[in-house]
């Protein structure tokens, strides 16, 4: 039995999700920050001293343009899972506190995958291909348990999975 292997994302891979306009606005959004603390709020006589103005600065501005790069990449990573980018990415906007981000990491679908014998796109979660019947999760070919890629023992039954394998074909 041919075992397929998970499919696991970098976190490089997931930072080059996130379109350019996205880091533009962050980069835009940074400097604004600095520039409100640094030369808007010099003006009040009340105003922190100016080491204290450029940390804030720092702070706002991270938090802000990380606001931003999420709308960006829940944007992309919507589409790529084959849900509404407009409905997430205003959700993920406009509810407050950053609930609607929150929201999107717990309730998104499963990357999609390819049926590796028919090559048709496949919602993720699925156990069978819809359009061939192919079985894409790896199974025991003696108690049909879903099983890892790479187990040599079922951890169902304790039968060797390789040998099954090669039995059977």
């Amino acid at each position: 039995m041919q075992v397929r292997a998970e499919q696991r994302t970098k976190f490089s891979d997931e930072l080059r999700l996130i379109p350019a306009w996205a880091w533009v606005l962050a980069g835009i959004g940074f400097v604004a920050t600095h520039v409100v603390f640094d030369f808007v709020m010099a003006n009040d006589p009340k105003a922190p001293r100016l080491w204290a103005r450029i940390l804030m600065a720092f702070g706002a501005g991270t938090i802000l343009g990380c606001y931003l790069l999420l709308i960006g990449y829940i944007n992309r990573d919507a589409g790529r899972r084959g849900m509404s980018r407009l409905a997430w990415t205003l959700l993920a906007v406009f509810v407050p506190n950053g609930l609607g981000i929150v929201l999107y990491f717990i309730l998104r679908q499963a990357l999609p995958s390819l049926c590796q014998k028919c090559g048709a796109r496949v919602q993720g979660g699925y156990s069978y291909c819809p359009h061939c019947g192919e079985s894409l999760t790896p199974q025991c070919p003696h108690c049909h348990h879903a099983i890892h890629a790479g187990d040599e023992f079922c951890p169902f039954c304790g039968k060797r999975v390789e040998a099954a394998a090669e039995i059977s074909t």
